[in-house]
């Protein structure tokens, strides 16, 4: 019983140890957002201060707002996100289910697609979208996003379909409910939680993209991630102001992952028990 107990008190400090690893920085940059600069860069750091809105008001209506940011980086990671999964959905059905000419050259060039470093295409892509009109626009963010949210999206869902028994969808091509129906009615309400799953994370890997936004944006299309480097300058960088814009870009990221955080769960334990199909 005693050594139950240890065992069981280690398990809850390792895990103590790694939530706190994650939870510090997020607790220091709250409290920061409270700060002036000057407590900011008091050494040493104080802990005990008066707490001020200043950073909130200056970051959501001051002359350095990143609402119009935020909008920015709703509609483009909205629209990455709904395009990606009505492509990916069929897409990965497919891989998982139907017999075609070049299936297996298909699924590589899905996976291959994953390795490749961002930072090798932000050339072509900008080449690309500058011969097109579509840098600084919705659309042409969007397109750039779909490129990398696409494959991990089919990726991710090819293992979920392949869970559902086979069983299943022959019954109901036997009833001739058509392949399409099958899916629909059949396959999809299986995999509802992989669906969940995959769209959550799309959403938050178009958020929180960096690198494409800070080369093909522009003044029109501004992710606030970007928005980020107007409290920095050679002079001076505004920490308090970036933390405080940190906390309400976080925002948004944090309530996406409360509403679906069940549906995570069982989507992420999906592939825990197999089917038990025909492969």
């Amino acid at each position: 019983m005693t050594r139950s107990l240890t065992r069981q008190g280690m398990l809850y400090l390792v895990a103590g140890l790694l939530v706190s690893v994650w939870v510090f920085p997020v607790l220091w940059a709250l409290l920061t957002s409270f700060k002036t600069e000057r407590d900011v860069l008091a050494y040493p750091p104080t802990v005990i201060f008066m707490p001020t809105l200043d950073n909130y008001r200056e970051v959501l209506f001051g002359a350095s707002s990143i609402v119009p940011n935020l909008w920015s980086s709703l509609v483009v990671s909205v629209s990455a996100t709904v395009l990606t999964m009505l492509f990916a959905v069929p897409a990965a059905y497919a891989l998982a289910r139907l017999r075609y000419p070049a299936k297996r050259a298909s699924g590589f060039y899905v996976l291959a697609t994953q390795m490749l470093p961002p930072v090798g295409l932000i050339i072509p892509y900008y080449l690309v979208l500058q011969r097109i009109g579509g840098l600084d626009t919705y659309s042409g963010m969007v397109a750039i996003y779909l490129t990398f949210s696409l494959p991990f999206a089919i990726w991710l869902m090819v293992s979920y379909f392949e869970d559902v028994p086979y069983e299943m969808e022959e019954a109901g091509l036997l009833d001739r409910a058509g392949r399409l129906r099958t899916l629909w009615y059949v396959i999809l309400p299986q995999v509802r939680g992989g669906i969940a799953v995959t769209t959550v994370f799309v959403f938050l890997n178009a958020w929180n993209e960096f690198l494409f936004a800070v080369v093909l944006a522009g003044n029109t299309v501004r992710p606030v991630t970007v928005a980020m480097f107007n409290f920095i300058s050679l002079e001076q960088t505004q920490w308090a102001r970036l933390a405080a814009g940190a906390m309400v870009a976080m925002a948004p990221v944090i309530v996406v992952g409360l509403l679906a955080q069940r549906h995570i769960v069982k989507g992420l334990t999906v592939g825990a028990v197999k089917g038990g199909g025909r492969r």
